[in-house]
């Protein structure tokens, strides 16, 4: 592919996230705010974030990791790329800084954060080579990045369950713009090397376990239908009576995992975190 087209698609990739996520905003929380916190103190431990520390929660989204940094103690800051997610971690934040700004390019001297942390973002970037060389820019020497994302779907298994419906009862291929792989960073040797390569050293990347907990198995398929954006346009773009079959078979699956009532699916997520030397 030429460079033009490779830049072609990732502004038709960013372009497509961030529209995706102006219309997601409030049903992200509701959907997966219950799973993705569940990250956050490993993530801000990782980091080092502790009272007095200097912290920039990038892609804050809700601003889930900006709040707990906060009550910790830690000076904070946060940016995410859609102003529908900024205003709605404002009004839940009044209290924290949070702007609207790009991942590859931090509005931010260089060497202001003693931690630069991303829960769950970087998936979501057209260019995340970029937002690593960014966070090692604003960090000071001596300061921690770390960012998480999911397992593969193997090991995620709200993922594996809802693929793996699109693959026997619908078509997986369908025309969306081309984005990065996005389990790229589920491989920790893909972390190791871009984390390295970047300038970061004293890479460490582990797992988290989490749970996604549902009071009934059909919703399991409803907040990806709403709360993502690659696995919405995904879904959107079936036809309707595949995204009929496609919903009994996520249910169905999703049912056994039910125990005592609660649908528990496992979703683990990677860790990684670095040193700025």
């Amino acid at each position: 592919m030429s460079s033009v087209a490779q830049s072609a698609g990732a502004e038709a990739f960013h372009a497509f996230e961030h529209a995706g996520w102006q219309g997601a905003a409030r049903r992200y929380d509701d959907a997966f705010g219950s799973l993705t916190r569940q990250a956050i103190d490993p993530l801000l431990d990782a980091a080092q974030v502790r009272a007095g520390a200097r912290v920039l929660d990038v892609a804050s989204g809700p601003g889930y990791a900006a709040a707990a940094a906060a009550q910790r103690g830690a000076q904070v800051a946060a940016l995410d790329f859609s102003g529908a997610m900024v205003e709605m971690a404002r009004s839940q934040n009044p209290e924290i800084e949070f702007r609207e700004g790009d991942a590859g390019a931090l509005p931010f001297a260089d060497g202001s954060f003693d931690a630069v942390v991303m829960n769950f973002g970087m998936l979501h970037l057209a260019h995340p080579e970029r937002a690593v060389s960014e966070a090692l820019r604003v960090l000071r020497p001596g300061g921690r990045y770390a960012f998480t994302v999911w397992a593969k779907p193997e090991e995620a298994v709200g993922f594996g369950i809802i693929l793996d419906a699109v693959r026997k009862h619908g078509n997986p291929d369908v025309p969306l713009p081309p984005g990065p792989p996005i389990f790229r960073f589920s491989d920790a040797t893909e972390c190791d090397n871009v984390l390295k390569i970047a300038g970061f050293r004293n890479v460490d990347v582990r797992k988290v376990p989490q749970v996604w907990r549902f009071s009934a198995c059909g919703l399991l398929f409803e907040a990806f239908l709403a709360g993502t954006v690659r696995t919405q346009g995904l879904l959107h773009a079936q036809s309707a009576p595949a995204l009929e079959a496609i919903r009994e078979a996520v249910g169905r699956v999703a049912g056994e995992y039910e125990n005592h009532g609660t649908v528990e699916i496992p979703m683990p997520a990677v860790l990684a975190a670095a040193l700025k030397p």
